[in-house]
């Protein structure tokens, strides 16, 4: 059984117990979350497509920790100038891990 979820306007593919980063939330480590806009839900017997979402379908999760991701380097260089720029980035993510996927009843 799995699900596609939508958090920070992209599309997560998430099955129960696994862990994945997503754009930071504001919730702390620990606090229980629910994920509402659910693309897709796939089970052993059925298939169900939102359009855009699923009202009866719902994920749940737990915010593990916040992290950051690899560096980004950005260099900035114009020629002829004799000028040069290098900065770098590191964006927050939340760690998430999905605890229940729940279908309910029409």
């Amino acid at each position: 059984m799995y699900a596609v979820i939508e958090s920070g306007g992209k599309q997560h593919k998430v099955e129960k117990g696994m862990t994945l980063p997503v754009d930071l939330l504001k919730d702390e480590p620990g606090t229980k979350i629910t994920f509402e806009n659910v693309l897709l839900y796939v089970d052993d017997k059925n298939v169900e497509i939102g359009q855009p979402y699923l009202s009866n379908v719902k994920v749940t999760a737990e915010v593990v920790d916040v992290v950051k991701s690899k560096k980004i380097s950005i260099l900035r260089f114009r020629r002829r100038k004799h000028s040069m720029t290098k900065t770098g980035h590191r964006a927050r993510h939340s760690q998430v891990e999905i605890k229940d996927i729940k279908l309910e009843s029409k």
